[in-house]
């Protein structure tokens, strides 16, 4: 894990959007943290464990992986109580939820999406209570924030796109102009111009994390204008079922999907939170919980998923290669780099922190619609 502390907050957008022992990548950020004292054990029959979702947890991408952590804590501590509800809106709805967690006598509550203030208002009005926000970028005495590093595999799958893409026109259904989407679209992209200079990524917001609909149509859309292998950060298979009846290629986010696709599917950027929630409720049951910022690490917590059936050898012993080099300390995030208007964002030799990857929100040449 990187241990992310005390990282500025940069405007994002209340819309917006494991691991035990693992690799610290390069450029990671390590700052001290703020002083807090551990709250206080509490019995596992007396715990309640509350999890707060941006999806439906049958989306079989981002929610139903958190899911999959609340049942490894399930399975860990069998005497302990959870609690979730699904699809909380990014409204005043959400902090009534929070609230309604904490009156339930939730003594951990995780959002598993960026809440911003529908979360922070509740936290510290509750100090006994230790809260989590994934994505988070506001962290406080009693509220953790903790995300995944995935534009390390993204860059991989990018090198495989790169390879594949017979256009060299990649396509990315979007859901906001958010850190994590910047992140993705231009760590893909600079994968697949590590092997193709000429490659170009185009981009369609459809304002949404979950939406099969929209997501179709923009898949549609990017197909229709020349892009012959897609990507994203939607929470179901909407664009891989594109890709798949138009004979294009597609690289997913958050679980296997290929059912969805097999011809199409690439890969996907797989996410795994049960390791990291089962240590977390455990420091709480012990009283050794402390606030903690967090990404989970490429090879524990996020990677690349297996190759699709379509994915040519060559092509995958690229990526991988690339994946090795990565897991052995280098970074493909070193200048020069320009944004999508020409200007040098990081000069020659300079490599992206951890924070700045984490914080990214401009886009790389060769980006647009974004």
């Amino acid at each position: 894990m990187i241990d992310l502390r005390n990282l500025s907050r940069r405007g994002f957008l209340n819309m917006g959007a494991a691991a035990g022992t693992s690799l610290l990548l390069p450029s990671g950020l390590i700052r001290p943290a703020r002083a807090a004292e551990p709250l206080a054990a509490v019995a596992e029959e007396n715990a309640v464990i509350a999890f707060g979702h941006t999806g439906p947890v049958t989306d079989e991408g981002w929610t139903w992986s958190h899911d999959q952590g609340m049942k490894a804590v399930q399975e860990a501590f069998p005497k302990l109580k959870t609690l979730f509800v699904e699809s909380i809106p990014y409204s005043a709805d959400a902090t009534r939820t929070f609230r309604q967690f904490v009156s339930e006598g939730a003594n951990m509550v995780f959002a598993t999406s960026n809440y911003g203030d529908f979360l922070y208002d509740v936290a510290k009005r509750s100090p006994e209570v230790a809260f989590y926000e994934c994505d988070g970028r506001n962290p406080l005495d009693n509220l953790s924030t903790y995300y995944l590093s995935h534009w390390y595999p993204t860059y991989v799958t990018g090198v495989a796109a790169g390879l594949m893409s017979k256009t060299g026109k990649l396509g990315y259904v979007a859901s906001f102009p958010v850190p994590s989407v910047f992140s993705g679209t231009n760590a893909f992209l600079m994968g697949a111009r590590s092997v193709n200079p000429n490659a170009t990524m185009q981009v369609v917001v459809i304002n949404s994390w979950f939406d099969p609909q929209a997501a179709t149509q923009a898949g549609t859309a990017l197909l229709d204008n020349g892009c012959d292998l897609l990507f994203g950060i939607m929470d179901e298979a909407g664009y891989l079922q594109v890709a798949e009846q138009r004979g294009a290629k597609a690289v997913m986010w958050n679980t296997d999907i290929r059912r969805y696709g097999p011809k199409a599917y690439v890969s996907s950027i797989v996410i795994d939170f049960k390791k990291y929630y089962v240590e977390q409720v455990r420091l709480r049951l012990e009283g050794k919980w402390t606030p903690s910022h967090t990404l989970l690490t490429m090879g524990a917590g996020v990677d690349r998923d297996a190759w699709g059936e379509t994915v040519p050898e060559e092509a995958r012993k690229q990526a991988d290669a690339v994946r090795e080099k990565i897991l052995g300390g280098w970074s493909p995030f070193t200048g020069e780099i320009k944004d999508s208007k020409g200007n040098v964002k990081v000069a020659a030799g300079q490599t992206m922190t951890e924070e700045e990857l984490y914080n990214w929100d401009w886009s790389i040449e060769g980006v647009v619609g974004l």
